[in-house]
């Protein structure tokens, strides 16, 4: 399994600059923010994308993922914290139009960067009226979202999360049936897996075939709020020991938005951790 950071650690630094630290702390990739201060799917324009995919190149990265799970751009002045609308399960018309318009440019950027998938998240239980309602408008969404995705060979996985109207990997399955395309998947956060009780073997071995990206963080005392991997109370050794079962090799990207103060320290000790981690032999193999 590679290891990857995902820029979202660091809203305080430009995009390039989120690049040279995690190059220079020796991640094998990088996941990028669709959303303010880095990437704003539709405006990116070929000089900033030419820029950013040398800048990778020069420190031999590898994409893991483009992070649409948020659009926070879409409002003026931003919200103060993340509030997942525009979403793909609204039952404005206009709001789902937007995001899928926006979904459908960050696929385009990950088509010319190089990303395997695009990251995507459903919104509040009520964003679409009753929570039946808001996963027929997902499916909807997410079935014209997946046709240009499938044109462009790019991957969608959804990012399930406790409280949002997708909050266990059974309703993602659930999507994935609903939508039919092999393009679908799960960005799978383990913090949020661990956050809703699934148990770790069987929640990987229930996604298999399907896992396009996994966020990686630790969470103590079943608390929201995204820790350095080995600094909470995650079985985190189960994880890749799942993970190693059902033959996952794409990318673990360590997610902490939570430390916009100091990413590169956070960084450089999440990267020591899962090095560490993920060498040891299995539970199984001892």
């Amino acid at each position: 399994m590679k290891l990857a950071y995902s820029s979202n650690a660091y809203t305080r630094a430009t995009l390039l600059d989120a690049i040279d630290s995690i190059g220079r702390l020796g991640y094998d990739g990088i996941e990028i923010l669709c959303d303010h201060p880095h990437w704003f799917p539709g405006h990116v324009d070929q000089r900033e994308l030419e820029a950013v995919r040398d800048r990778i190149a020069e420190y031999g990265l590898s994409v893991s993922n483009l992070n649409a799970n948020t659009a926070n751009v879409y409002f003026d002045p931003l919200p103060p914290e993340n509030v997942f609308e525009p979403s793909l399960s609204s039952a404005d018309e206009g709001f789902r139009r937007w995001r899928i318009e926006y979904t459908t440019h960050a696929i385009e950027l990950a088509r010319a960067i190089g990303s395997p998938c695009v990251s995507v998240t459903s919104g509040h239980p009520g964003s679409g009226g009753l929570p039946t309602r808001g996963l027929e408008l997902m499916t909807d969404s997410l079935k014209r979202i997946c046709e240009v995705a499938e044109a462009s060979d790019v991957r969608i996985g959804i990012e399930y999360e406790p409280g949002l109207l997708v909050e266990r990997a059974s309703e993602v399955l659930e999507l994935i049936d609903r939508v039919g395309s092999d393009r679908l998947g799960v960005n799978l956060d383990i913090g949020h897996s661990h956050l809703s009780r699934e148990d770790p073997g069987q929640t990987i071995r229930a996604l298999a075939g399907r896992i396009w990206n996994v966020h990686v963080e630790d969470i103590a005392a079943l608390k929201h709020f995204h820790l350095v991997p080995g600094t909470g109370d995650m079985p985190l050794a189960d994880y890749v020991d799942a993970f190693r079962a059902i033959g996952y090799d794409n990318f673990l990207t360590v997610e902490l938005y939570t430390f916009p103060d100091q990413p590169e320290r956070v960084g450089a000790d999440s990267l020591a951790y899962l090095r560490n981690l993920c060498a040891r032999p299995s539970s199984a193999d001892a």
